[in-house]
């Protein structure tokens, strides 16, 4: 069995509308399963990149700079596993630079190319980490990612407001208190 179709995913948005008791067939709902299923393919496309990609082009004339490199307020859009429904917020992204460094631009499309994706956000925290780590071999790397999850917020306990804060530091990020201090208090969550 291979990829299912722009078709399939259609007529599977069609038997949803039917589901939730609503008429796929009304003028207003004529349109949507194949709204839906453009929508899905933007909002699910970090599928079809690796985006450990983004990270091979590297510079190694850093003038000497030895200090962290830290990325903060990259937006975050991904969906929750369990109930498919939005995982909001920012993350920050940070390494401390081992003889070269990565255009900014890049940490947030591997932040964006990993959160397009079902998973949970302890997950997506460490994929981009691990990336980052593998990638640029740096000294240390650490990401923060703050979001709001829609699946407690609009269903299940109906908390609004609530957001999950989770890290992974690796290597003297981790390691060495001073590093690490200094990490955290540049990606200081409000």
């Amino acid at each position: 069995m291979g990829k299912p179709t722009q078709a399939d995913a259609e007529a599977a948005v069609r038997v949803l509308i039917e589901w939730a008791g609503d008429d796929p067939d009304r003028e207003g709902l004529l349109d949507t399963p194949a709204r839906v299923a453009r929508s899905y393919r933007e909002l699910f496309a970090g599928y079809a990149t690796d985006p450990r990609d983004y990270l091979k082009r590297t510079f190694e004339e850093v003038g000497g700079y030895d200090e962290l490199v830290v990325l903060k307020n990259i937006p975050v859009i991904s969906f929750c596993e369990h109930h498919m429904l939005p995982v909001t917020g920012r993350a920050h992204v940070g390494y401390l630079p081992n003889n070269r460094v990565v255009g900014i631009s890049k940490l947030a499309r591997v932040v964006h190319g990993f959160a397009r994706r079902l998973q949970i956000q302890e997950k997506l925290t460490a994929d981009i980490a691990s990336a980052i780590q593998d990638i640029l071999e740096p000294l240390g790397v650490g990401v923060v990612i703050e979001a709001q999850h829609n699946c407690m917020s609009l269903r299940g306990v109906n908390t609004q407001g609530t957001k999950l804060t989770t890290s992974k530091l690796l290597g003297v990020i981790r390691d060495d208190q001073r590093t690490r201090a200094e990490f955290l208090g540049m990606t200081r969550c409000d």
